[in-house]
């Protein structure tokens, strides 16, 4: 009898575990693989969420021999693994699985012995030829993987229904619009789309899958989620944190690329998208893209007006002293690039016409935070002559305190009719008793599953560059240097002066 169609399953949760299968991790070497990829397998073994004879193969030019992989991971797995101490019985278990490739991405000796240790696995541990290819590498290096892969027989075909091959792209995915379409078609000469997933970890998080969860679940804010009730909209990625010795990354990307392009705009997009027909994965990646479609562009001559730049300078945060952006290693000393970015978006649209989207991302800001809030309209006649002036607010927190607050107007008790603020307060920890899954532990899983909802598509990503790039481009030409502000500050006057145009000004956090 088809599981499907078990009258003793109806009802059930839906099915969360995956077909067989074998995670193929290049650049097994880098950070990303010890501090999140194998944490998040991990913990998936832990709640019995991998099939039977799951496998992990790392590859990357370190030589090592399997067991030296292992006792690494182990070690990285017991120091950042949410779950601690490590489960014993379960990670042999796991561990039994995890195997190591050395070799180049370049050196078609690395993809022979992979395709033979992907066979090995296949007879050994009844993986079925299913793989997921991780590239934890830089994206000038993913067009030469996988044109290996497919010539070493590694890439399943798209139609074939009895083994599936995903895979999955680190960001950014391009630093332009250009690049992110030479990207594309490098990918696509090898892969059909729905192979391809492009990770955005932040669409994992708990609080921002809520986001669609809280609209659309509730009939209450949904009437409500619009240019007839919203005045505008405020959205906050704020670190507390420098470079962190990533210097010289940083200096090729900078807030707006790192930040802005993705993270950022991908919790705009799912904020303001219409509701979806259904939860499959292009139903709701459909109505992302129109948000971003929906962009009004930013003249030339309306960047000044429309988008800060800004570096932050040495100050002191805590009592302690820390260098400004231009004094950390591996900086240029007379660099340009941007570690705050303040912008006005505008989507024209029947639902956000005259809605403005004010976004503000940075480091070295006052406090590690996250945060969308809506600020609602004034009451169009005010009988409390008291009432204060600024009107009621919904905040979504996405970090660090995963939560929802709603701001509403209450008479303060006594016999007068002052009024005061107060605030309702939702938070996941008190609730649930304490975080979810992290958010690679859900992104891996859904690769796994086939489940694209939470990645991004080409589409997407095209958008989102074209509405970006003509900025990015205008900044990099510019001889004009950066505004400044004070480690441990929320940014620059002039973003104050932004939302100061509009007789607005940016919610304390």
């Amino acid at each position: 009898m088809d599981l499907a169609t078990n009258p003793l399953r109806e009802g059930l949760a839906v099915e969360r575990l995956p077909a067989p299968c074998v995670v193929v991790i290049f650049g097994a070497a880098g950070d990303l693989t010890k501090r999140k990829l194998i944490p998040a397998l991990y913990n998936l073994a832990l709640a019995r969420m991998v099939p039977a004879g799951f496998s992990v193969v790392g590859v990357a030019r370190n030589a090592k021999s399997d067991e030296a992989f292992r006792a690494e991971q182990r070690e990285a797995a017991a120091r950042f693994s949410r779950t601690k101490p490590l489960d014993e019985v379960v990670w042999n278990d796991f561990a039994a699985g995890l195997s190591y490739v050395t070799g180049t991405f370049e050196d078609p000796a690395t993809f022979a012995t992979l395709r033979a240790r992907l066979d090995e696995l296949d007879a050994t541990r009844g993986t079925r030829g299913n793989r997921v290819f991780y590239l934890s590498t830089p994206p000038s290096t993913f067009g030469t993987i996988v044109e290996q892969l497919a010539k070493h027989g590694l890439v399943a075909d798209a139609r074939d229904d009895a083994h599936f091959t995903r895979v999955v792209c680190e960001k950014p995915h391009g630093t332009d619009l250009a690049s992110s379409r030479a990207l594309d078609l490098s990918l696509h000469a090898a892969l059909a789309e729905h192979q391809i997933y492009r990770i955005d970890h932040y669409l994992g998080k708990e609080a921002v899958q809520n986001l669609l969860a809280f609209r659309f679940a509730n009939s209450i804010f949904e009437p409500l989620w619009s240019r007839q009730h919203i005045d505008h909209v405020q959205v906050t990625f704020a670190e507390d944190i420098g470079v962190e010795g990533r210097g010289r990354f940083y200096e090729s990307a900078g807030a707006l690329r790192d930040i802005v392009q993705n993270h950022l705009i991908q919790l705009v997009t799912l904020f303001a998208m219409e509701p979806p027909v259904d939860f499959s994965a292009n139903a709701v990646r459909d109505e992302k893209v129109k948000v971003l479609r929906a962009l009004r562009p930013m003249r030339p001559e309306e960047f000044a007006a429309r988008a800060v730049r800004a570096q932050y300078r040495a100050g002191a945060v805590a009592g302690a002293s820390v260098p400004g952006y231009r004094e950390e290693p591996d900086v240029n000393p007379e660099s340009r690039t941007e570690t705050f970015v303040a912008m006005r978006l505008d989507i024209d649209n029947w639902r956000w016409g005259a809605v403005p989207f004010y976004i503000r991302a940075g480091k070295r800001l006052a406090r590690k935070v996250t945060d969308i809030s809506v600020h609602f309209k004034p009451v169009p006649h005010r009988l409390f002559p008291n009432l204060p002036a600024e009107g009621n607010v919904l905040a979504l927190r996405v970090q660090p305190d995963e939560g929802i607050s709603l701001r509403f107007n209450s008479k303060v008790p006594g016999v007068g009719n002052d009024l005061r603020h107060v605030a309702m307060d939702f938070r996941y920890g008190t609730t649930f008793g304490g975080a979810g899954p992290e958010a690679y532990e859900r992104l891996l899983l859904d690769v796994m599953l086939g489940d694209a909802t939470l990645f991004t598509r080409a589409d997407e990503v095209d958008a989102s560059w074209r509405f970006f790039s003509p900025l990015l481009e205008a900044w990099n030409a510019s001889d004009e240097r950066p505004a400044e502000y004070a480690a441990g500050s929320w940014g620059p006057t002039p973003s104050d002066a932004l939302l100061a145009r509009d007789n607005r000004r940016w919610r304390t956090l």
